[in-house]
């Protein structure tokens, strides 16, 4: 019994464990834009674990470093991190989903909620889920398409390094904070639908959640039903958080697998389901998979570092000038003094002259290959 409780909460402090690391990432960095926005430079880097919410910039990233062979200096931990997650899906489905987004453990904990009101929770129609479950992969396909086929690679490079994208992260942060009316109308229904239909975001409209899944049709670890043993009492099938039809399955293929192996803790016999690795040949765990979550963001991550590939190459002093060319409230503070502010300019000056020869450079590339045509 013991055990069985230990193995119990190893994913829930994995899950914790991800979730309070993104808190301080996001406190540090809302600390840092804070800073930034009274005209004082910090005393620290801005943490690159943010670059993670950045997932446009990623898949651009992507297409980049295919072309290039290179990790852009702008936004290299989005990409690093981007990469990270689609090799956790090669190993265990969409267990991303389950084991680290801290969304994912959101939507758990509302789905708790919907069990609550609804003591036998509530399924829509096969017809309308299969519809919905259609929309976070037709938004997949949309930004995929958008990257890799329609944005020349030129194009690529001048929104690497365009304004928008060397900032992107602080745009991020400000679409939250402050929080408009429309942003909170919009999360606010989102957080009563996950509560009436379990999972509702995860389920239908996360493209991110979509491209996981696709990607981890093909990983090397499934969830696999000895149909001798089991009894078809369905407990299995009402803890899956992607509601798969798990006794209709010797082998769940399913694309809405998030391997969080509630199936296998709530399974009655001892050998009737379990989540193994290359065609059933190495049994796993969930100590064992939560440890390679760890493992797989930890050596990773530690790669980038050594590789130089981690921390971008914007400067603070990029990041006061943004501050300033955005007109934000600090200007008018007046702890500035005017030579501050002359030297703030001056910087300004610079920097735009730094982009302009950018732009030029990038124009001669495109004359050039248009040449070589």
């Amino acid at each position: 019994m013991a055990l069985f409780k230990k193995q119990l909460m190893t994913r829930t402090f994995v899950q914790f464990l991800f979730f309070g690391i993104v808190i301080y990432i996001g406190i540090a960095f809302s600390l840092f834009v804070f800073l930034i926005e009274k005209g004082l430079l910090p005393g620290f880097e801005r943490p690159p674990g943010v670059e993670a919410f950045l997932p446009i910039s990623a898949l651009v990233s992507l297409k980049y470093f295919l072309f290039t062979g290179t990790i852009n200096s702008i936004h290299p931990a989005a990409l690093v991190l981007f990469l990270i997650i689609c090799t956790t899906a090669l190993l265990a489905k969409k267990g991303f989903c389950s084991w680290v987004c801290p969304v994912g453990l959101l939507s758990e904990t509302l789905a708790k909620s919907h069990f609550s009101i609804f003591k036998k929770g509530l399924s829509l129609p096969s017809w309308l889920d299969m519809i919905l479950r259609s929309l976070k992969y037709i938004l997949a396909g949309f930004f995929i398409w958008s990257v890799f086929f329609t944005m020349p690679i030129s194009v690529v490079e001048q929104f690497i390094h365009s304004p928008y994208n060397r900032f992107a992260d602080i745009k991020m942060l400000k679409f939250f904070i402050p929080m408009s009316g429309t942003v909170l109308t919009v999360l606010l229904v989102l957080f009563v639908l996950s509560v009436i239909i379990r999972n509702f975001w995860c389920r239908y409209l996360c493209p991110y959640g979509a491209l996981i899944g696709v990607i981890g049709f093909f990983s090397i670890g499934k969830i696999r039903r000895d149909d001798s043993h089991c009894t078809h009492c369905g407990r299995c099938e009402r803890a899956c958080q992607g509601q798969i039809k798990i006794r209709e399955k010797e082998l769940v293929q399913s694309l809405e697998c998030t391997a969080c192996l509630e199936c296998i803790k709530t399974c009655p016999e001892k050998d009737a389901i379990g989540f193994t690795l290359l065609s059933g040949k190495i049994p796993l765990n969930q100590k064992t998979l939560g440890l390679s979550f760890i493992l797989l963001f930890a050596i990773g991550i530690s790669i980038a570092k050594l590789s130089g590939n981690w921390q971008n190459e914007i400067s603070n002093d990029e990041y006061l000038h943004y501050g300033i060319q955005s007109s934000v409230p600090f200007i008018s503070d007046e702890r500035i003094d005017p030579e501050k502010m002359e030297k703030m300019m001056s910087m300004m000056k610079n920097m735009e002259a730094q982009k302009s020869r950018r732009t030029e450079s990038l124009k001669q590339k495109d004359e050039d290959h248009a040449h070589s045509r």
